[in-house]
């Protein structure tokens, strides 16, 4: 049986479990030479964040509520940092629990110190929190980008690094190629990570948006995403010929994007058709009379 790989990535493994790299066991006067025991009071007015986070976004609600933990129990689990000069330290991993500190009114709380560069630091930030924290998969893409270009990993690389499957490390990279709507609908899970990976099999953008607005005015899942970019797929191999009726004409640049300004504007699959006199039909669906409703206080607020 092939032994699972571990998702706990080399730099981070070996910066947080090698006694090595630990500056605080150095400074510790018991002969024990692990970790577990080895931690250093140290003023919050004496760190700095992370600039290699990838996290963006911290719930406010979620952050009082382990601020109000640590005023009643203190921080459990320590923090880790390294060391950047005198009295200057950067937190390597529990950010949370640093924010969370501050809304405490702690003035000095419990960490590793470690040693660690710039590279390993940016590792280390990305997969301690895809471990620790629910990030969203667009933060996850971003901070895979990252480590392919600014440490210079292939993406085997880069999967070894952080304990995926190479598809699954190049599924979370196409998510960046995706139209900036479809990548914000994935940030506030108006989408699933399923769905996007689906809208990832069309090539052209403004089709991708198309069978988007879909999912969100249709309650579309996964499998009918799927149908869907399949049959855009088979739509494209089966080319127009010049005999084809033009009683439905296609959309000039100007009229396509009045009809994606339109259907983020109603949140609605908008369709606008031009017949060959120069006229046409735009159509606004609605899923009940709740959202024809919504859609009438649009057009008269």
């Amino acid at each position: 049986m092939t032994p699972k790989k571990s998702a706990l990535g080399r730099g981070l493994s070996a910066l947080l479990e090698n006694p090595g790299t630990d500056i605080t066991t150095r400074n510790a006067t018991s002969g024990n030479s692990g970790v577990a025991g080895n931690v250093a009071l140290i003023p919050i007015a004496q760190i700095e964040t992370n600039p290699f986070q990838p996290r963006t976004h911290f719930d406010s609600e979620a952050l009082a509520e382990l601020a109000e933990s640590i005023r009643q129990l203190g921080i459990i689990q320590p923090l880790t940092l390294r060391k950047l000069g005198y009295d200057k330290f950067q937190l390597i991993s529990g950010e949370r629990r640093f924010r969370a500190s501050q809304l405490a009114g702690l003035t000095e709380v419990p960490a590793y110190v470690r040693i660690a560069n710039d590279q390993a630091m940016l590792e280390m930030a990305l997969v301690e929190n895809i471990q620790r924290e629910d990030l969203d998969a667009i933060e996850v893409a971003v901070s895979y980008q990252r480590l392919v270009e600014e440490c210079n990993l292939t993406q085997e690389q880069l999967s070894e690094r952080v304990g995926k499957k190479r598809s699954t490390v190049s599924n979370y990279l196409r998510l960046l190629k995706l139209p900036a709507e479809i990548q914000a609908g994935i940030r506030n899970r108006s989408i699933t990570m399923g769905h996007a990976r689906s809208l990832t099999g069309i090539d052209n953008p403004t089709e991708q948006l198309e069978v988007f607005y879909r999912i969100l005015t249709e309650g579309l899942n996964v499998r009918e995403v799927e149908e869907a970019a399949k049959n855009v797929s088979e739509k494209k191999a089966v080319k127009s010929t010049p005999e084809k009726s033009r009683s439905s004409q296609a959309l000039s640049f100007e009229l396509q994007k009045i009809k994606e300004d339109l259907s983020r504007t109603f949140n609605s699959h908008i369709s606008i058709k031009k017949n060959g006199k120069g006229g046409g039909e735009l159509v606004i669906p609605f899923l009940s009379d709740e959202d024809l409703e919504r859609i009438f206080s649009i057009i008269e607020p």
